[in-house]
């Protein structure tokens, strides 16, 4: 009778499987989620930023967030093209084949659009792109969008052939320009004029691009849909509540933040422009 004991055998084992997996999803469940929001400033003042948010998501939802970055917004970047982590604030997934990867907006802060840069010191000689031709220019990272993608595609498209040089985040670019190390520096209008507010600084800018809405709350289509809206009701009610409006307050002032910076609703027709980009960037920037 060997066919009919390796029959109950499957049985069994289809079995156990079948009753462990409740449990499993439950630990998963239990054990939380990774936030990962791309690295806009240095880490400290990301976690000083992020940690009291994902905090209030947390205990208002029910369900545990924690965060998650590395050293540079591409190695952040990483973590998400891995599968890493389930909770994003990116856009940097908006590329044909990274809108294949599954994951879904459900909100962005209120504030205005941003747009892409091209900045120096106020007192620098330099007032025109052309003057540019040869130098160094430092930006976040390959990944970041805004400071990247959009003004060196610019510079590209222009014919003015420039020396990249990666400071890591917007930070660590804009701390390159005011040590002389580089002669300009991509920027994201939000960062330069929360970076200005902070530290004291005044930049001309060269050039802006078309405006874009600030960056994507995502979530992984692996996450529970009963989990996801928890989280997505969370950050898009903290306004309305006097204890999240009060964190949505004092991070918002740790980085040069408008008080209004709060979350509310959004869909992917909301980055359509981030699309159209992807339709006539230069190739290595795709």
């Amino acid at each position: 009778m060997p066919i009919l004991r390796t029959l109950r055998a499957l049985a069994a084992l289809l079995s156990v499987s079948l009753t462990t997996l409740p449990a499993a999803l439950a630990q998963t469940r239990e054990a939380g989620y990774r936030f990962s929001p791309v690295n806009q400033y240095d880490i400290p003042l990301m976690a000083a930023y992020w940690n009291p948010i994902i905090q209030y998501v947390s205990d208002k939802s029910g369900v545990k967030l924690s965060l998650k970055i590395a050293r540079t917004s591409a190695d952040t970047t990483a973590y998400v093209l891995t599968q890493e982590v389930e909770f994003v604030f990116t856009n940097h997934l908006f590329s044909p084949e990274r809108e294949q990867l599954g994951w879904k907006v459900f909100g962005r802060r209120q504030v205005p659009p941003i747009t892409g840069q091209i900045v120096v010191p106020e007192g620098s000689p330099i007032t025109r792109l052309e003057q540019l031709k040869g130098q160094e220019v430092a930006f976040a990272g390959p990944e970041a969008f805004v400071i990247y993608k959009v003004p060196y595609a610019h510079l590209l498209n222009s014919g003015i052939d420039i020396k990249v040089v990666f400071g890591g985040n917007q930070n660590g670019a804009l701390a390159q320009l005011f040590a002389g190390k580089v002669q300009a520096a991509g920027g994201n209008s939000q960062l330069i004029e929360g970076y200005a507010k902070r530290e004291g600084k005044k930049f001309r800018v060269l050039w802006s691009s078309e405006p874009f809405n600030d960056l994507a709350l995502m979530v992984s289509g692996k996450v529970p849909a009963k989990d996801a809206q928890a989280v997505a009701d969370a950050f898009l009610g903290m306004h309305q509540d006097p204890v999240g409006r009060e964190v949505l307050r004092q991070t918002a002032q740790t980085v040069g933040l408008p008080v209004e910076a709060y979350f509310i609703p959004a869909t992917s027709a909301d980055y359509a422009a981030y699309r159209r980009f992807y339709q006539s960037a230069p190739p290595q920037l795709r």
